[in-house]
């Protein structure tokens, strides 16, 4: 199984986002639970951004909150 990074973002302007890693696709379970709104996580620090509705802030960018807890990546299987 491939080792997945640490910490991913979904956001193209960020320096943790990763594209061809993010096309084959990335599951997170936080805290026991599968997450489909995550943003960004953390596995060392233990955290997760996941966005709030559809809320916005001034430069466009979807609102997020940070959830801590422990998180744990893993690859989809190919359907």
């Amino acid at each position: 199984m491939t080792d997945l990074p640490d910490r991913l973002c979904t956001n193209p302007r960020s320096p943790y986002y990763d594209e061809a890693l993010l096309q084959q696709g990335i599951g997170i379970r936080f805290r026991g639970e599968e997450k489909t709104n995550v943003d960004e996580y953390c596995v060392s620090e233990g955290w997760v951004k996941v966005a709030v509705g559809n809320k916005v802030d001034r430069k466009g960018n979807p609102m997020t909150i940070k959830l801590t807890g422990p998180v744990e990546p893993y690859l989809k299987p190919n359907e």
